[in-house]
């Protein structure tokens, strides 16, 4: 097992909902006349950073449904918000994080190279997951699943240096074979580039009102079975991540887990509502004997790497130690 364990503390921002994909187990996203879609405005983003930044995150989230200017009803709701591109509203974002006092990570699905190379220089890191290498039924109508598009991306991003979290969703109906195939072209994809610094291994969890409701949630077996392979197949220096609110933890630390990803005092689970985050003190009964440790969104060797830039260098010497894990 690890010698201690990590988490994030953070603050999870859904920009917006609209999304061009229509994954059968998703609940996050919305079309543009339900009542529900959103693009967030800049007025009601602020608070919610500050709000993060007086709980003493280090980390906001910046998440996006992929590719929403396809729709025109959102490029009709950005542009009067007076933003060209989505990447530009982004920007922004970013900036107003870093002014308040916390790093980001933004995640907004499928990127190209020049919109990756606009953001790298005000995010601490991004990220992208894989999911699965396999073609499934899930993903019908879903364009930003298609691999060799999602490849890309996670390919750029090794070429820019961006610090990067990818990951598997496990249960979606892919074989034990499409899991192995996937964490091996995430090793490839490190062992060319070196920047995947997270790999997640989330359990799918059916939700009412989705395609697949009723599709059977993968067993606790299955999930250690591939955090095992997971540790087997990717390098000692990419973190093996899982989530402390849709599984118990430390059945998967036993298995090679090291990290409990971003935890928000301040914010739900936008991707998984109906499940609470733990608080820090729960999250720390979960791993028993172990060690729980606070780092920022950069992974320690990343800081030492100097992968960042000058926009955020202030920022993580004031939030990092000599180690380059979260200054106490």
């Amino acid at each position: 097992m690890s010698e201690f364990i990590t988490f994030c503390r953070n603050v999870f921002i859904p920009v917006t909902n609209i999304c061009r994909n229509n994954c059968g187990y998703c609940t996050f996203k919305r079309s543009p006349e339900h009542p529900e879609a959103k693009l967030m405005s800049l007025e009601e983003i602020i608070p919610i950073l500050e709000e993060g930044a007086k709980a003493e995150c280090t980390e906001v989230l910046f998440t996006f449904g992929e590719y929403a200017e396809e729709l025109q009803e959102y490029k009709e709701w950005l542009n009067e918000a007076g933003y060209p591109s989505t990447v530009d509203y982004v920007k922004v974002l970013c900036e107003k994080a870093i002014d308040i006092g916390i790093l980001p990570h933004t995640n907004a699905g499928i990127l190209n190279y020049i919109e990756l190379e606009e953001l790298k220089p005000l995010n601490a890191s991004m990220g992208l997951m894989l999911e699965t290498t396999a073609d499934l039924i899930a993903h019908t109508d879903s364009p930003g699943k298609v691999l060799e598009n999602r490849i890309k991306t996670i390919r750029y991003a090794g070429q820019l240096k961006i610090p990067f979290t990818t990951g598997i969703l496990v249960g979606i109906g892919e074989t034990l074979d499409d899991r192995i195939n996937s964490l091996q072209l995430i090793e490839e994809l490190h062992q060319e580039y070196g920047h995947i610094q997270e790999v997640i291994i989330q359990n799918f969890k059916p939700k009412a009102g989705t395609l697949m409701e009723d599709w059977p949630a993968p067993s606790d077996e299955e999930m250690m079975q591939t955090v095992l392979i997971a540790s087997e197949v990717l390098s000692e220096d990419i973190a093996i991540q899982v989530a402390p609110n849709l599984i118990d933890p430390y059945i998967l630390i036993e298995c090679g887990a090291s990290d409990l990803g971003g935890i928000s005092p301040t914010t739900i689970d936008w991707v998984n509502p109906e499940a609470d985050w733990p608080e820090i003190d729960k999250l720390k009964e979960s791993i028993r004997e172990m060690t729980l440790r606070e780092r920022l969104p950069i992974y320690p060797q990343y800081i030492k790497k100097g992968w960042y830039s000058q926009e955020i260098s202030d920022l993580i010497a004031r939030l990092a130690n000599e180690e380059g894990y979260r200054k106490v």
